[in-house]
């Protein structure tokens, strides 16, 4: 996958089980650094075309995932592979700093 995707609670199970990282950026469209995060996220789907899958979740529409994670402070990161966090990471992360968790990950 070579762009980033609007992740929901409906599609979750069936995104995080494919098998490949994935890399969830828990955001809010009022928040200043989640805005700087987007155009970094873009990048890093384009570095990972299809050994990983990069994913936004919207804490206001999505209460549920955000609790289900403990997200208290956004933006928060995580790389999930096969359902399990392999890496947390709070607030604005660099473009480098992602690929290469993806990359620990198995992307």
């Amino acid at each position: 996958m070579s762009e980033v995707i609007h992740l929901t609670t409906g599609a979750f199970d069936k995104v995080t089980a494919q098998g490949a990282p994935v890399l969830i950026d828990f955001w809010a469209p009022w928040c200043g650094p989640c805005r700087m995060q987007g155009p970094i996220l873009e990048e890093v789907a384009k570095g990972v075309a299809s050994k990983a899958i990069v994913a936004k979740v919207n804490v206001d529409e999505e209460p549920e995932l955000a609790a289900q994670f403990g997200v208290q402070s956004i933006p928060t990161l995580v790389i999930l592979k096969n359902g399990r966090i392999q890496q947390r990471m709070v607030g604005l992360q660099p473009v480098h700093t992602l690929l290469a968790a993806l990359q620990q990950a198995g992307a």
